[in-house]
């Protein structure tokens, strides 16, 4: 088992199963290697993980809050990403040892709501059904789920939301690859009826709902993005090199890699939490070299001495960096 590279990752999960539960989508359930309860958590929170490839990615619980022992991912083969999900779901086995950090929650269910409306998209069901499954378990308040998915082989969880306590609640709709044949969304909320909404799935889901709820209260509507839809790669991307301190050995960095991910691979810890250059947590001291920013953390005149490497790149051909 290879080290933590992140140090937020202070936890070590074995993988009790790990089984296909739809086409390229794997469900990975993680407990304490020696049986101990685990740090409790809310739904829609997530954890860090540590992939195979080294990389840090977060995944969201999609477990009901309540049972201690585990933590449950979904995850997604994603043929187009950077390499993190393929290497969980081709690459991850039962009894792995996997590193990850304790829960956080960005994407909060109000308990104190009249009602609610769900809508999720693909994978994005994850955190969503964490919600629904307290829900179901804890409240008699109204809900209201809207699962859109491509076909029935890419629906993961199909089985159990067609089942009871769900039956009735759930409105699952695929649209086989035609957006002709997508749900309309707008008689679902047109009017806001003091609900609050809660949507996670593909960026154009995403917008679309946030287009079609500017009449809503602006407290009333919850997005889980992880930052989709921000640019962090380009076909314009070319390799560059980093040094830790004037005097550190070059590392290089790739296009297809974050100054992150070099350092990680070359042992260096470097904290990071969202990896998609809006929390901060990655700020490095930059000395020398011109930066390409594309965080959406640094003032104006913090770029001269500030770098957020999980996005950022170089614009000349090495940068020096300090922690």
């Amino acid at each position: 088992m290879s080290e933590a590279l992140n140090p937020e990752l202070v936890l070590t999960l074995r993988v009790q199963s790990a089984p296909v539960i739809a086409r390229d989508v794997r469900r990975f359930d993680l407990v304490h290697p020696d049986g101990d309860p685990l740090p409790a958590f809310t739904p829609g929170a997530h954890v860090l993980i540590q992939a195979p490839n080294t990389m840090t990615r977060r995944y969201s619980l999609c477990n009901a809050p309540d049972d201690a022992a585990v933590y449950s991912i979904a995850v997604k083969r994603e043929a187009a990403g950077r390499g993190g999900s393929a290497s969980m779901v081709d690459r991850v086995v039962d009894g792995d040892l996997l590193h990850v950090s304790t829960p956080r929650n960005d994407f909060e269910l109000r308990e104190a709501a009249p009602g609610y409306v769900f809508i999720a998209g693909g994978i994005g069901i994850t955190p969503i059904l964490s919600m629904v499954r307290h829900l179901a378990a804890t409240s008699e308040r109204p809900w209201k789920l809207y699962y859109l998915t491509r076909d029935a082989g890419q629906t993961p969880f199909r089985d159990e939301l067609a089942a009871s306590p769900f039956r009735g609640k759930v409105v699952l709709h695929h649209d086989d690859g035609d957006p002709d044949q997508a749900l309309d969304l707008w008689p679902v909320l047109e009017k806001p009826k003091g609900a609050h909404l809660y949507c996670c799935g593909p960026t154009g889901l995403m917008d679309a709902v946030r287009d079609m709820t500017g009449h809503w209260s602006s407290s009333t509507v919850h997005f889980e993005d992880f930052g989709a839809g921000r640019v962090t790669r380009t076909i314009a991307d070319t390799p560059f090199t980093v040094r830790l301190g004037a005097d550190g050995p070059p590392i290089a960095v790739d296009a297809g890699h974050s100054i992150l991910e070099a350092l990680r691979a070359h042992g260096h810890r470097i904290p990071s939490s969202c990896e998609s250059g809006t929390c901060g947590s990655c700020r490095m001291k930059l000395v020398a070299g011109e930066a390409d920013h594309r965080d959406l953390v640094l003032m104006e005149e913090e770029r001269r001495t500030s770098i957020m490497v999980c996005v950022s790149r170089a614009l000349s051909p090495e940068l020096v960096l300090e922690r």
